[in-house]
């Protein structure tokens, strides 16, 4: 059940903006919205009020302010207003398939559940110099606001190449001299993917001298572990270990616990989180509510396979006594890891060479090919289709009470770990639609797993706190007007595995930089979204 209080009760909160007594004209909105249930982004519970917006920022906040003139006005009554969303891990940019907001800059799935920005750069991949993605997202005119991480593995790569080897002091210093000129552009700190190469290949030394690097800019580190499975344990210390020893925050990104030999981890990790912020340990986290995750089918493969890039990979595969180890490892990763031990468990999301295979687990591939289903025609399989040009994949290998432990959590925040698309032939992962919807509409209001008020935190004001979004990410005066007003009521998502190009419901309006995006539930042709830069916040 939610609760309301009246504006009386929290007007300290909000700072009231009411001419009623003076003689003096009231200034002129150009947007104001009538009587909502007004969600800060505090993790607090909502007051009924008013919004007026001129411009491109909140400029009153009261419990009645239609004396006030207004371009225009909408009443919303019995509706919940509340900061825009933030994703703080997107893969909005960067897809090798150009699903990203290049092909679609309304960002239609994400305004429809809310969310007004999103950072880029996760995973440790980032396009470099970011200088250039920005004037390329700035050129498309999006709808959503856009920041970047700057990406390990992508300075890895652009400086030592794809090679299992350490770095040598000379490209250590090329590589810090990276991260500087990223922070100098506009990131917002340092982000790794340490189980994919070439990142994978660096050691905890090289990624704290990285991390180093971006802390005197105000960065924060943001790590897809090593591992997510049975090395869960030794991943997040090495997470922890970074940002204490970089000087900066580090967060777990989509913290997960990955293959049922390690499930109900969750209870010693986020222990190893407390532990860390008792001692002065800036950890924070961020998830996605789901139990499959998604990615390249090589997640499967032993690292050793994936030194020296795709070439290497390919005659590595020829070899026979080297295909052997490697199938062996492959299977060994089927049974424990992604794939759930399960062939059935690993559905191919997208394969750019066959996209008959679209939707199709590996089960079904095999008896399409009339061959017999077991975890090791499963690993020849996967073998085929990388060497076919490789495919993405949607593994289900979580379990529900990890991902209820984990979000629970106070330092853990919502992020999609998707993508801006629309409905093509593709069989993506739903937290590309559904997300935030379902963390508020499923796991907080229909199963009360966090407060409806705790989840909108989850979504705003702690992602917008955790890199420093000063203005964003919160009702207040002077804050920029990314606004969603939604019914929480109805708020839910409709994507699943089967059917995962649906649009979340339950979002009325939403307003980015003070242009309606959606009104009425109804895209509008506005694309106000702008470039975020961290020196800006710095």
């Amino acid at each position: 059940m939610r609760t309301l209080l009246t504006l009386g009760l929290l007007a300290s909160l909000l700072a009231c903006s009411d001419n009623s007594s003076t003689d003096t004209p009231a200034e002129a909105f150009d947007v104001l919205l009538h009587g909502g249930n007004l969600y800060n982004g505090d993790d607090a519970l909502p007051v009924v009020g008013d919004v007026g917006i001129r411009g491109q920022r909140i400029v009153a906040l009261g419990g009645d302010l239609s004396a006030h003139p207004a371009e225009m006005v909408l009443d919303v009554t019995g509706l919940d207003v509340t900061p825009g969303f933030i994703d703080i891990h997107s893969h909005a940019v960067g897809s090798d398939l150009n699903d990203d907001l290049y092909r679609w800059p309304d960002a239609e799935n994400l305004i429809r559940q809310g969310v007004t920005t999103v950072i880029g750069g996760p995973d440790g991949s980032s396009p470099l110099p970011i200088t250039d993605t920005f004037a390329a997202v700035e050129a498309v005119h999006p709808a959503v606001n856009f920041g970047t991480f700057v990406g390990h593995g992508s300075i890895r790569e652009l400086i030592v190449g794809e090679q299992d080897r350490p770095a040598t002091e000379e490209e250590m210093e090329l590589m810090r001299e990276q991260v500087r000129l990223a922070m100098d552009e506009g990131a917002f700190g340092l982000s790794s993917g340490l189980i994919y190469a070439p990142g994978r290949f660096a050691d905890t030394e090289e990624v704290i001298e990285l991390a180093k690097e971006a802390a005197p800019y105000g960065g924060i580190y943001i790590s897809h572990m090593r591992e997510e499975g049975l090395a869960v344990l030794d991943s997040v210390a090495e997470t922890i270990r970074i940002g204490e020893e970089g000087g900066l925050p580090t967060q777990i990104t989509h913290h997960k616990i990955v293959g049922a030999p390690m499930w109900g981890s969750s209870v010693e990790t986020l222990a190893m989180v407390d532990a860390a912020i008792e001692r002065g340990v800036d950890v924070s986290i961020d998830q996605y509510p789901y139990t499959a995750s998604a990615t390249s089918l090589t997640i499967l493969f032993p690292g050793w396979s994936l030194d020296g890039g795709r070439g290497a990979l390919l005659a590595r595969m020829e070899d026979s006594v080297q295909r052997q180890q490697l199938k062996a490892e492959i299977v060994h990763n089927i049974e424990v890891d992604r794939g759930g031990n399960d062939p059935a468990n690993v559905v191919i999301a997208t394969c750019p060479h066959d996209d008959t295979l679209n939707g199709r687990n590996l089960s079904e591939i095999l008896r399409m090919q009339e061959r017999t289903v077991n975890k090791e025609n499963a690993a020849e399989l996967l073998m085929e289709l990388v060497a076919a040009g490789n495919c993405g994949a949607v593994f289900h290998a979580i379990n529900e009470d990890d991902v209820r432990n984990i979000m629970r959590h106070p330092r853990t925040m919502v992020s999609s770990d998707g993508g801006v698309m629309g409905p093509t032939e593709r069989m993506p992962h739903p937290r590309n639609y559904g997300t935030f919807a379902r963390a508020i509409g499923h796991y907080a209001r229909d199963e009360g797993v966090i407060p409806l008020h705790t989840a909108i935190y989850k979504v705003s004001k702690l992602p917008a706190d955790r890199i420093s979004l000063s203005d964003r990410g919160r009702l207040e005066v002077g804050a920029v007007a990314d606004i969603a007003v939604l019914d929480l009521n109805e708020v839910i998502d409709t994507a699943t595995f089967d059917n995962p190009h649906q649009y979340a419901k339950g979002a009325h309006h939403v307003f980015v930089g003070g242009e309606a995006v959606l009104l009425n539930e109804e895209m509008t042709d506005a694309r106000p979204g702008v470039i975020l830069r961290a020196t800006d916040y710095h």
